[in-house]
């Protein structure tokens, strides 16, 4: 193998009550790289980076980063060159940071024979994190990587559960074209919780899992509740109450902030209400004088994968 080209999903991280332990992928959205393997024993070079502004040196670039450190580790006895092609904004709230560190730890992996297991790439790309945002976060990788819906049950030692999906979950994205740095998020949230609200927070995430599991919907809705972390951030996103209302008046089974946002996501059973979820979100923005975009997709079972 010489080539390589792959497909790594976008993500949606916490998924309303799961803070930095959930996430899911998305199947018709996510960013495209080409690996082309050298000559130059180690080396990793940033060719092409189409649509956001990136570093092209590979120690601040997130996917130059995890491809260097593989490389290292594995003693490679060549080099890769890489191309990006971001396909949506960074700073999105839709793992943009992640696409890249897991697509570059796949990618160097297939180029490697497999050497690292799944567990393994997810700490690769949590270095790449690291890089981009401050922080080494598993939820958006581990999304990418595994496909479907994850949750890290521990960090440390690092442990990843892949979830079930029910067949006919969609996700509706609206994605205001303005920039949340992750580190930003994460600055606002609140030192201190109250034991109920505490208590009150996990039942959900057990609720979430729980209708995952069993494909009952009106129990997923009932657990898309965020009592610590959407109310400090939420304020940073426009319109946000207004959309997530319109959301669930549409049908949709319930709606949270992507990641640290600013996109919004909504989850709807089907794809024709995960279409109408996308007109009613519509509407809220229409003529407010903020660009976005809006997307619908099935949840993404596969993960990152060759193309």
């Amino acid at each position: 193998m010489e080539r390589l080209h792959i497909f790594s999903p976008a993500t949606v991280a916490n998924v309303s009550c799961g803070f930095d332990a959930m996430g899911f992928a998305l199947q018709q959205l996510g960013d495209e790289m080409t690996f082309q393997k050298t000559s130059d024993k180690g080396e990793v070079v940033i060719t092409k980076i189409e649509g956001a502004k990136l570093p092209f040196e590979t120690e601040r670039n997130a996917a130059g980063f995890v491809a260097q450190k593989m490389l290292e580790d594995a003693k490679a006895d060549f080099g890769l060159e890489i191309e990006i092609i971001k396909k949506y904004k960074p700073g999105s709230g839709l793992g943009s940071s992640a696409a890249s560190s897991a697509g570059s730890a796949y990618a160097v992996n297939q180029f490697l024979d497999g050497k690292f297991s799944q567990l393994e790439l997810v700490k690769y790309g949590m270095l790449g994190e690291e890089v981009a945002c401050g922080a080494q976060i598993a939820d958006n990788v581990s999304a990418a990587l595994y496909g479907g819906f994850v949750l890290i049950r521990s960090y440390d030692p690092l442990e990843i559960v892949s979830i079930p999906t029910p067949e006919d979950l969609f996700v509706t994205v609206l994605h205001p074209q303005i920039e949340l740095k992750t580190e930003d998020g994460r600055n606002v949230l609140p030192k201190k919780v109250p034991l109920k609200d505490a208590v009150k927070q996990w039942s959900n995430v057990g609720g979430l899992i729980s209708g995952l599991y069993t494909s009952d919907y009106e129990l997923i809705g009932r657990s898309l509740e965020d009592i610590i972390v959407e109310p400090a951030r939420k304020l940073f996103i426009p319109h946000f109450d207004a959309v997530k209302e319109a959301a669930v008046a549409s049908g949709a089974v319930g709606a949270g902030i992507s990641g640290s946002g600013p996109s919004i996501f909504a989850l709807s059973k089907g794809k024709e209400q995960a279409q109408k979820t996308a007109h009613f979100m519509d509407e809220v923005y229409k003529g407010k004088g903020i660009e976005y975009n809006i997307y619908v997709s099935s949840i993404g079972n596969q993960g990152t994968r060759i193309i």
